[in-house]
């Protein structure tokens, strides 16, 4: 029992670190690009951000993270074989499928929410099929739970990304270019990644043979994904099209202030899940009982305080990160996306009880509520209460 309280605590530790770290270099990134490209061309990035996450949710059918579920449990290195390289191929089908299409649609969906830039949404779709394909093989890690080896790519990308963005756009380059340049590091890792991979779990050809138990897993996952996705970031979109690109770079930059402590559920939700599933498999039933104990009391002893704090130095810290138009039109926001953040840390720790007993259905049940009641309100608030009309449905359907 206490190699595995170590074991968790010391992975803990390393996610943990990495994902400040991650959460650092984006806090550069969000100064640095509000600096030198203003809240306008901020709010573009910010749209292809929640694109990007949005079609992810989809086009993985859930099944990156049904490997983390399954293979664990797994002791012959064939059948490792086969069922990851069935996953991966058949992400890099739908993933494939999804880029052309929206690549052919460039037009249209540009016209609806990135003000006419087709180029923008072209770049996003080989993104995102570039993407897709390293958050698959990422994954491998995770369920090996080769903790060290994750983050080191994790924050190396973040990283290498930071470097070049900032070399860019001090240069005087735009958006195009950041986009090209984050195409170029996804190629690179993928890359890099495919090498590793391959040298653990050799390359072959699959049969899908286990595919149906992954699907059945996975699947279910996704209207949770889209409906968490729809109360996390819709409203860039709905504010995209009612109010603008500005109005986008302005609501980004206060609301990823606000969810900065986003990182203590980060870490929570990359350990957690292997790590219970493997204690459930074992019938350790007690020791999942005090794993998450001890991970809500820490989320809410370092939530709770950081709430307090955003409501009272909002402004100034986004001055100090951003700009006086930033800061002072965004200075609202920054509390209520804090306090949406506590809401949802204390339900990713209960809903892992679920998801530890294949009920994974229940929790994309709750999001789909949520992102219904989210969508809504915002379609209503926005229009009439602007950005902060945003948070506050954030607020309601999280806490709902």
């Amino acid at each position: 029992m206490k190699s595995s309280y170590q074991k968790f605590a010391k992975h803990t530790l390393v996610i943990g670190v990495a994902t400040v770290l991650v959460t650092l270099s984006r806090l550069i990134l969000l100064s640095l690009l509000t600096k030198t490209l203003g809240a306008h061309d901020y709010g573009a990035w910010a749209q292809v951000q929640v694109t990007i996450s949005l079609v992810l949710g989809v086009v993985g059918l859930g099944l990156p993270y049904a490997l983390t579920r399954f293979l664990p449990a797994k002791t012959q290195k064939e059948e490792m074989q086969e069922e990851f390289w069935s996953v991966f191929f058949l992400v890099f089908f739908t993933s494939f499928v999804v880029s052309i299409i929206l690549f052919s649609a460039a037009s249209s969906i540009a016209r609806l929410f990135f003000e006419g830039s087709t180029e923008i949404v072209r770049i996003t779709a080989l993104i995102i099929l570039v993407w897709s394909l390293d958050t698959t093989l990422l994954s491998l890690f995770r369920a090996f739970r080769q903790m060290k080896r994750y983050t080191l790519f994790v924050v190396g990308d973040a990283y290498v990304e930071l470097v070049v963005i900032a070399f860019l756009v001090l240069k005087g380059h735009g958006l195009l270019s950041i986009l090209w340049t984050v195409l170029a590091v996804r190629g690179a890792i993928f890359i890099l990644l495919l090498f590793l991979i391959n040298s653990q779990v050799r390359l072959k050809k699959p049969q899908f043979l286990n595919i149906k138990e992954y699907l059945s897993f996975g699947l279910p996952t996704i209207p949770g994904n889209l409906a968490s996705w729809v109360v996390a970031s819709s409203d860039r979109y709905v504010i995209g099209y009612f109010l603008g690109a500005t109005s986008v770079g302005i609501y980004s930059a206060a609301y990823g202030l606000g969810s900065l402590m986003i990182m203590l559920s980060t870490v929570w939700s990359f350990i957690v899940p292997p790590t219970l599933s493997k204690l459930y498999d074992e019938g350790r039933v007690t020791e999942i009982k005090t794993h998450l104990r001890y991970s809500l009391k820490y989320l809410l002893a370092i939530n709770i305080p950081f709430v307090f704090g955003a409501a009272i130095l909002a402004e100034p810290v986004l001055k100090l990160f951003s700009t006086a138009e930033i800061a002072s039109k965004g200075r609202f926001v920054v509390p209520l996306i804090a306090l949406s953040v506590l809401f949802f840390g204390a339900y990713a720790v209960i809903a892992h009880i679920l998801v530890v007993v294949k009920k994974a259905k229940i929790t994309g049940l709750i999001w789909i509520i949520a992102g219904i009641v989210n969508l809504g309100l915002n379609i209503v608030a926005v229009p009439h209460f602007g950005i902060l009309g945003a948070a506050l449905t954030t607020l309601i359907a999280v806490s709902y």
